[in-house]
């Protein structure tokens, strides 16, 4: 019979012995440097570090090329590697519906949806369109594509919202693609563009300066966050629809590792996420943000992957984007 001190001694050594990360950890964006992904990426870098929530580092590598199938592909080659992470975006499903590249999310291992992303369509502040109406009008009043509409890569969220924005009003944007939503926002500070659909987060800093106008959020629902951020708070951008624009749009913010990895190292990340959440830095980005806080794992969150893929399918068809082998 096994006495007290021998079990406890067993115990400590089975606890020693789960999983951790015995080299640096690499965060792979799949998209440029001051966009949502990236920004999300550096703040789980900055709190995972601030807390001491893993012993080894936590590296952020930006990889765009090829609307994020640079990084995509990398993250597949990976096999068993389970000292590497990828923080997703809807191009999880455009870029390989867009390019016909050889991936899919199957061929990675979900951990955890950390949160939804919002949109917003915004407008440079210099300009008097207070409402949705007002600016729809001017654009319908233009020459067809005399307006531009600036966003993040070609066929992927940006785009589709916009499709779907001139499908719904009869007008005609130029589009003009751009690497990441923080230059995005330049660009519409600068007046290069005369308006985009940045989430939250890629236009606060250029909102709270006042150089740029939200008109409203792609949301079903307004969103919850009551503080002023500006000269109004988050909670009283109308919705899209509501001010007559009949258009909705969520992205997913989440995490994946390659494939071939157990699952206690996955079950390390899940619970690193999970502390990841907890902490006040977390939680202001969330609210800075306006993100939509909804939390997935494991089989849940592969079942909402699946259904967004085919979701996706059907409204990249709908704007004419799908590669010929799709």
């Amino acid at each position: 019979m096994l006495s007290a001190t021998m079990l406890s001694a067993i115990g400590l050594s089975q606890a020693q012995a789960a999983w951790e990360p015995n080299r640096p950890v690499e965060i792979v964006v799949p998209a440029g440097t001051g966009g949502g992904a990236d920004q999300m990426a550096r703040v789980v870098q900055g709190i995972v570090t601030k807390h001491n929530l893993m012993k080894q580092p936590l590296v952020v590598v930006n990889k765009s090329g090829g609307a994020g199938g640079e990084g995509f592909l990398d993250v597949k080659g990976s096999r068993a590697n389970p000292h590497k992470l990828i923080i997703t975006l809807s191009n999880l499903f455009t870029t390989p519906l867009a390019t016909g590249i050889p991936f899919s999310w199957k061929d990675l291992t979900p951990v955890a949806m950390m949160a939804l992303d919002e949109f917003v369509l915004w407008v440079n502040a210099d300009t008097p369109y207070k409402t949705v109406q007002e600016y729809i009008a001017a654009v319908k009043a233009a020459p067809p594509g005399q307006f531009k509409m600036g966003g993040t890569g070609s066929k992927q969220e940006d785009q589709i919202i916009t499709v779907a924005i001139e499908k719904a009003t009869g007008t005609k944007f130029t589009y003009i693609p751009y690497k990441g939503g923080g230059e995005v926002a330049v660009q519409l500070v600068g007046k290069h563009v005369d308006s985009t659909v940045n989430n939250p987060i890629e236009a606060m800093a250029q909102w709270r300066a006042g150089t740029v106008r939200p008109l409203c959020v792609f949301d079903s629902k307004a969103l919850p966050y009551t503080d002023k951020v500006a000269d109004k708070a988050w909670a009283d951008i109308p919705t899209c629809k509501s001010a007559g624009l009949d258009v909705g749009y969520l992205m997913l913010r989440g995490f994946f590792m390659a494939p071939g990895v157990t699952a206690e190292q996955t079950a390390y990340y899940v619970d690193l996420m999970k502390k990841v959440r907890e902490t006040p830095e977390w939680i202001s980005l969330m609210k800075d943000g306006a993100f939509n806080q909804s939390f997935m794992t494991g089989a849940d969150y592969a079942k909402w992957v699946g259904s967004e893929e085919e979701r996706h399918r059907a409204l990249m068809k709908e704007a004419d984007f799908l590669a010929a082998s799709q």
